[in-house]
């Protein structure tokens, strides 16, 4: 399975950012798909993640109510949208898919959020 995150970017505090992550190879077997973000100094952190079927979604106390995550399975496209961003939301975001067959976890290569104050 191969990840391409795509959308960050610099916006200023308070506005809005649509993340995307396409998806390509096995990609039958994805279950889990999820959203994390690592910051300078920090340690790589959940921001968000949603089952198979997309009614299942699970977020970090810091983004909820701020942000949506979502998936088009058709596609195999995974989404975040980010509104009401704060300067502490600046980070790397990585895109994130768990498959049964086999068991693995896969990693995107990551978008640059910038959220200035």
């Amino acid at each position: 399975v191969q990840l391409v995150e795509s959308g960050g970017g610099l916006v200023q505090a308070g506005g809005s950012l649509r993340l995307s992550c396409a998806a390509s190879g096995n990609t039958f077997s994805i279950n889990v798909m999820g959203w994390y973000r690592q910051a300078p100094g920090k340690q790589r952190e959940l921001v968000a993640e949603i089952g198979s079927g997309g009614g299942s979604t699970n977020y970090a106390d810091s983004v909820k109510g701020r942000f949506t995550i979502s998936r088009d399975n058709p596609k195999n496209t995974m989404y975040l949208q980010m509104n009401s961003l704060k300067p502490e939301d600046t980070a790397v975001y990585y895109c994130n898919a768990q498959t049964v067959i086999p068991p693995s976890l896969y990693w995107g290569q990551g978008t640059q959020v910038t959220v200035s104050s």
